[in-house]
């Protein structure tokens, strides 16, 4: 990921006021207003967009004409958003990887979101792989069973770039799959 790419989610996923911008209530921002903010071109903002390899980023054109711009996933609770995102029926498993130092806590308390909005998951163990690296070179991989989940009453989302959201995963739906 490109040094612009992170200064683009750092402001659209955790700090907008570090660039002197507001979300709409949705994590919405005009494009105009981010590119202004950060001394960005549209064509390199349009390079970022398209290169990003998890899509991080969606880009909207409203009824005005503009377009804007927010992030798909991954905002801190100290923005205050809601992606306004469909309740969805999740595949029956699915995945997510975090370094393995997490493993001991996630057995014991399951996943939670902490300091973000949600939980993410992926739909399989090779993204779930992708996404613990990030950390560290040592990760641990959890199925969890959304389907149970889901049964249970538990609500999930799909964002944008395909990642699936939760607010917690309890202890009972998580299986170590870094083991076994």
């Amino acid at each position: 990921m490109s040094a612009d790419s992170r200064r683009i989610s750092m402001v659209l996923r955790h700090r907008p006021e570090s660039a002197g911008l507001t979300l709409d209530p949705n994590g919405w921002v005009p494009v105009t207003e981010l590119l202004a903010a950060l001394g960005l071109t549209r064509a390199e903002l349009d390079v970022i967009v398209a290169d990003n390899d998890k899509s991080r980023f969606a880009v909207a054109r409203r009824a005005d004409g503009t377009d804007w711009i927010r992030a798909s996933q991954g905002h801190s609770r100290r923005v205050d958003v809601d992606l306004d995102l469909p309740p969805a029926e999740p595949p029956a498993v699915l995945f997510h990887g975090t370094p393995a130092a997490n493993a001991v806590a996630i057995r014991r308390d399951g996943l939670r979101s902490r300091d973000r909005h949600h939980v993410h998951l992926s739909l399989d163990v090779a993204t779930a792989v992708t996404v613990g690296r990030r950390r560290s070179a040592d990760v641990a991989v959890f199925a969890v069973d959304a389907a149970a989940m889901a049964a249970a009453g538990h609500v999930f989302h799909r964002s944008e770039n395909g990642v699936w959201l939760t607010a917690a995963v309890p202890p009972g739906y998580v299986t170590d799959k870094s083991t076994s």
